[in-house]
């Protein structure tokens, strides 16, 4: 196996299960892993993207679009996750007067 490149991630547990993708430029998508390769590129079904609001990039607006069966080029991919297990929580360095 001389020559074959690993990904640092091994994405095989989460195949055909829930995971959220967040990519460059703020996009942060959810679906069901279909596949993947080594160059990290990812196909998604039932994936919904989730919107941002216009004037604090940072904030998800409650808006979400359906997208269907995609594919995440590995180079905008920045971080994946799995939805099962996973909850937000409020920030705890927010003082409780701001």
């Amino acid at each position: 196996m001389a020559g074959r490149k690993e990904t640092a991630l091994d994405l095989a547990k989460f195949v055909d299960k829930g995971v959220q993708v967040k990519l460059t430029g703020g996009r942060q998508v959810t679906g069901t892993l279909k596949g993947y390769d080594q160059l990290l590129n990812l196909v998604l079904d039932e994936a919904v993207e989730h919107e941002r609001e216009q004037d604090d990039p940072l904030k998800v607006s409650g808006k979400t679009r359906q997208l269907g069966l995609i594919v995440c080029r590995g180079t905008a991919v920045m971080l994946v996750s799995p939805t099962d297990g996973t909850d937000e929580i409020a920030n705890p360095f927010l003082a409780d007067g701001a």
